[in-house]
């Protein structure tokens, strides 16, 4: 029987670093940043064709309307939506993901996914997932991307004895380096970047969450069996889904596990986590400019000028900086400094609290 895989999309992030655009109500993954489609959409149907069930969507409770719409506009209804009252970190995602997929497909490989990634070559992915299929059916199999460059922005895996062409143990996972470590990593040539993409059995992962998570296991088990179902939706308590510890998959299981493994691939993989990333990406004029909505631009290079229902933006003889109007706010700044913008979005938040105290 051919393999069949669950895709489980975690939309929980909030994207303070792409403030205005990604606000609390509607966060990174529902706009469209790096094609015509949201992030969300894209992610779902790069996950679709022969072998792949229909999706399982994990989120914020205030999102549902935003999934269910976003996924229905392009015809990919989700068969759950598990809606959490508030976050409780990737292993409690996990154990969602595998509980769902127990009682949804049980005989299924599980793919958890990130909702606001880039993946440029989604063939590559589809033959790396399909060839760890396998391996998965016995092992914690995550993605980790080929380094193109010496990032300090991402954490690494460092891969171990290799288990069959193209698939390692997992010597240890290593937090985000400094340059000159970074460099040591890619120049090595055994370190691949933390993609945070997972594909196992659900039996596997409940397994290895007993034996190194017991509590976030079972407050996880509790929460969901008593769940409220309304149609796909299933309504997580506050107080039951509150005892879950808070506590990332990679801390509670990848990392004392002896059933993990490691898969390189290079899938032109993406985290547009900042405006920088984002430029990057971006197609650009003749001058270096992004420039979506109405804008003008005079003597201009090297800009990102996002117009997202603001008011009209004008720039005149200036390079490298980034200025993003909407309904939300307005962030003006060098793109060299993108990674700060996560600074205005929490003064915005500070701002706007003490504006609406009586």
């Amino acid at each position: 029987m051919p393999t069949q895989i669950l895709p489980v999309i975690m939309s929980g992030g909030s994207g303070t670093r792409l403030w205005p655009l990604s606000t609390p109500t509607a966060p990174k993954q529902f706009h469209a940043l790096a094609t015509a489609n949201t992030m969300i959409q894209e992610t779902v149907l790069r996950l679709t064709g022969d072998g792949f069930l229909a999706p399982v969507a994990i989120c914020g409770r205030s999102h549902f309307d935003l999934v269910t719409a976003q996924l229905e506009a392009i015809e990919q209804a989700p068969q759950e939506v598990i809606l959490e009252p508030f976050g409780r970190n990737t292993a409690a995602v996990a154990a969602m993901a595998a509980l769902s997929g127990l009682a949804l497909a049980p005989d299924a490989l599980i793919l958890m996914v990130p909702a606001d990634h880039v993946i440029a070559q989604p063939a590559a992915f589809h033959d790396a997932v399909l060839a760890a299929g396998e391996t998965a059916r016995t092992r914690i199999v995550t993605f980790g991307i080929q380094p193109s460059h010496a990032e300090t922005g991402f954490g690494y895996i460092e891969r171990g004895a290799e288990l069959s062409p193209g698939h390692y143990e997992i010597a240890r996972f290593l937090e985000k380096p400094d340059l000159a470590t970074a460099t040591q990593y890619v120049a090595g040539g055994a370190h691949v970047w933390n993609a945070g993409i997972f594909l196992f059995a659900p039996q596997v992962m409940l397994e290895e969450l007993e034996l190194h998570a017991p509590a976030v296991l079972a407050a996880c088990r509790t929460a969901y069996a008593a769940a409220r179902r309304r149609g796909v939706a299933v309504e997580l308590d506050d107080g039951l889904f509150g005892q879950v510890p808070s506590i990332s998959i990679d801390y509670a299981v990848m990392e004392h596990t002896t059933r993990s493994a490691v898969v390189p691939c290079d899938i032109g993989w993406a985290d547009v986590g900042g405006f920088r990333e984002l430029w990057r990406l971006a197609d650009k004029d003749p001058h270096g400019n992004h420039v979506k909505g109405d804008a003008i631009l005079i003597d201009a290079q090297n800009c990102l000028i996002r117009n997202d229902g603001g008011p009209i933006v004008a720039v005149i003889d200036m390079a490298d900086i980034m200025v993003v109007s909407t309904p939300s706010g307005i962030l003006i700044s060098p793109l060299s400094r993108a990674q700060d913008v996560k600074k205005a979005a929490e003064a915005a938040k500070s701002f706007l609290a003490a504006a609406a105290a009586p």
